[in-house]
């Protein structure tokens, strides 16, 4: 599949169907929970951003003018909420999201309960609102029939817990991904700051074998570029190549280093 030159899709969820087909998805981070911040990356035209609920100051509030900055863009908005929560899930289904990264994922229970929260009975637990942002306030033909099959699912492999049970994290119907968080899993294995220790790459290798044989995607945060390469080479194919608090800080330590003395 091309890559789009249209604005991103949620209906249907045009992310989704890269995600599945397999296609090498380029990512970047949003942390700044600034509208103007994730707009600019809106125009740089990566194929997906993560709005960043867990470890950045975002909530519903902050995240809705983000949506609607990328409202012209090709980039797919995805959001991490700040847990497995359902009544968090549920606000940010409602404000807007489509796609959905859900941290620390450590048991094939834990697995359904996220996708469980994106879906409608009687396929899970959404919770209903007739009028609201994802349905366009009530004017989407045909929604509540249909929305199910357009949430993306992407669950959070962080911990050794999460790597013992990945094979049936893998399995649950309706999980479309798998991301790696390189950090927690370093520290989860005693290497707090090194996820390149042999032990983590070797978690991360059983990561990627699993998936493949399950048909699973893989994705990661990779801001190094040589990582991100490795990583795209050994199989990933949703990666986040970078963040905006990372560009940033990087390009403006950058130009003050030019002048010092």
């Amino acid at each position: 599949m091309p890559t789009p030159t249209t604005p991103y899709s949620a209906f249907p969820n045009t992310l989704r169907q890269r995600l599945i087909a397999g296609e090498r998805l380029i990512g970047c981070w949003c942390s700044l929970a600034s509208p103007i911040s994730t707009e600019v990356l809106g125009v740089a035209g990566f194929d997906w951003l993560l709005l960043d609920g867990e470890h950045s100051p975002n909530e519903v509030s902050s995240f809705v003018p983000q949506l609607m900055a990328l409202k012209d863009s090709v980039s797919a908005p995805v959001v991490r909420p700040s847990s497995n929560n359902p009544v968090e899930i549920k606000r940010l289904l409602d404000a807007g999201f489509s796609n959905f990264l859900v941290p620390f994922v450590e048991t094939e229970e834990e697995a359904i309960r996220a996708v469980a929260s994106t879906r409608y009975p009687p396929q899970g637990i959404r919770g209903v609102s007739v009028s609201q942002r994802n349905n366009r306030y009530g004017t989407v033909p045909g929604y509540f029939q249909g929305i199910n099959e357009q949430i993306a699912v992407i669950v959070q492999i962080e911990s050794p817990a999460g790597v013992d049970a990945v094979e049936a994290i893998a399995a649950v119907d309706g999980v479309d991904a798998v991301f790696i968080g390189p950090s927690d899993l370093a520290a989860g294995y005693g290497h707090l700051g090194n996820p390149q220790h042999p032990d983590v790459q070797a978690a991360m290798a059983r990561i990627y074998a699993v998936c493949k044989a399950a048909g699973k995607p893989v994705g990661i945060l990779a801001p190094v570029e040589a990582d991100a390469r490795r990583y795209l080479s050994q199989g990933a194919t949703f990666v986040a190549v970078g963040s905006d608090l990372g560009i940033f800080r990087a390009a403006t330590q950058g130009l003050r280093d030019k002048f010092k003395d």
